[in-house]
């Protein structure tokens, strides 16, 4: 049974006060809060367990490895990829994606070639594609979503031609909360001979991800949004498309010999994976999917969708606020704009008063918010510990917002 107090109970830092009140933090979907579970495990890697992995024969050199590796098969149940090889350790998703623009896209594509994008995309999924279209005359083939922020795979389907070569696709809106089929896209792709990358950024952090039934070629995730510290990630590669990809970065751990004339390199995954990584951090985002596993990704998801449900029932009580998309079935995000003059900034400050943390700006989506008419909203995203009670405090400070600028 999903026990919100008691996982409430497993976060330090949501016992602390901000402006004299208690914190309700809402913006989980820029980076979420971390588990006692997690904190432990890397203070005691520091304090206890620290060296340099795969190069050692020593005693912590052999700890480290093992249990820096054994996060590889944590990711792989994760995402129930079908081998352990499938799974490239980055630094978060703008890491993994830009692997793939530099490490698969660039070598192949060329002059008119199109690559597919959804309006929704966030800035991790789209700059990289630019980078192509700057310096190799790559096409951006852009699909827009519906009024209600909804996006159709028919939609993202029918932008699929004979010049397309690859479609780049996220499955969750990290502003609107948006979710996207990208199972039947990633289908209707293949039938026509086109790769498939997934953003997971958001998908993976609020529902159970199987990217074997997905089918897509590529799917990125990022650790701090999954409970997990900053500088965590990884993206599963399926094995075709690992061996038509170079080398990114060169370096240790991805070459096999190296000589003055000549280097050769090492297999997947280690070929895409240069130098000194990031040992503790992978090792904290392996506890913290651990911890994830634990509670079931159903149960999240369930626990999330009252919050959502309960959240838009009480906005709809508020007709001077406006939500930035109101697809059926969209995740606990939500991007807020209130009529009278304020701007998202200044909700953002009036709510943090309140002990209120919420998100202001564009981002990271600036093409959707062109889209939506809009120059910024206030997110307000939740996660598996956030409370219909939290929904009330934000509602109550948003209504302070509109009697001070309404």
């Amino acid at each position: 049974m999903f026990d919100v107090e008691k996982i409430r109970a497993d976060f330090p830092i949501l016992s602390r006060k901000v402006n004299g009140k208690p914190l309700v933090y809402l913006d989980n979907g820029a980076s979420a809060q971390k588990p006692r579970v997690v904190i432990d495990a890397m203070t005691r890697m520091y304090e206890e367990e620290y060296s340099n992995v795969h190069r050692g024969l020593h005693f912590l050199s052999n700890v480290a490895t093992e249990k820096y590796e054994g996060v590889r098969q944590i990711v792989q149940r994760f995402l129930n990829a079908p081998n352990e090889s499938d799974i490239v350790f980055t630094t978060g998703s703008t890491e993994g994606i830009n692997l793939v623009s530099y490490a698969w896209a660039a070598p192949r594509l060329q002059p008119g070639d199109e690559i597919v994008l959804s309006i929704l995309e966030h800035h991790a999924n789209i700059v990289p594609w630019h980078f192509l279209r700057e310096r190799q005359g790559v096409v951006l083939k852009w699909v827009e979503c519906e009024a209600d922020g909804s996006l159709p795979p028919e939609k993202v389907i029918e932008a699929i031609g004979p010049k397309t070569r690859l479609v780049a696709i996220t499955q969750m809106s990290n502003v609107t909360g948006t979710r996207v089929d990208v199972k039947a896209i990633t289908q209707a792709a293949h039938a026509q001979g086109v790769p498939v990358l997934v953003d997971g950024s958001q998908g993976a952090v609020h529902g159970p991800v199987d990217v074997a039934d997905i089918g897509c070629d590529f799917y990125a995730i990022t650790g701090h949004k999954l409970y997990g510290p900053s500088g965590s990630g990884a993206i599963y590669i399926r094995p075709e498309r690992q061996a038509e990809m170079r080398p990114f970065l060169g370096g240790g751990d991805m070459i096999d010999t190296v000589t003055r004339d000549a280097v050769t390199y090492n297999t997947p995954p280690m070929r895409f994976e240069a130098g000194t990584p990031g040992i503790v951090q992978q090792i904290g985002m392996g506890v913290a999917l651990d911890y994830l596993m634990g509670i079931g990704m159903d149960n999240i998801a369930a626990h999330e969708a009252d919050l959502a449900a309960y959240a838009q029932s009480r906005f709809e009580g508020l007709n001077w606020l406006h939500v930035q998309g109101t697809a059926a079935g969209k995740g606990a995000i939500f991007s807020l704009t209130v009529e009278g003059g304020a701007h998202a900034h200044d909700i953002s400050t009036i709510l943090d008063k309140r002990g209120i943390a919420v998100r202001a700006g564009t981002h990271c989506a600036m093409p959707l918010m062109q889209h939506m008419g809009v120059s910024a909203t206030a997110r307000a995203s939740f996660a598996m510990y956030n409370t219909r009670a939290e929904v009330d405090a934000l509602v109550s400070g948003l209504e302070l917002c509109h009697e001070f600028f309404g």
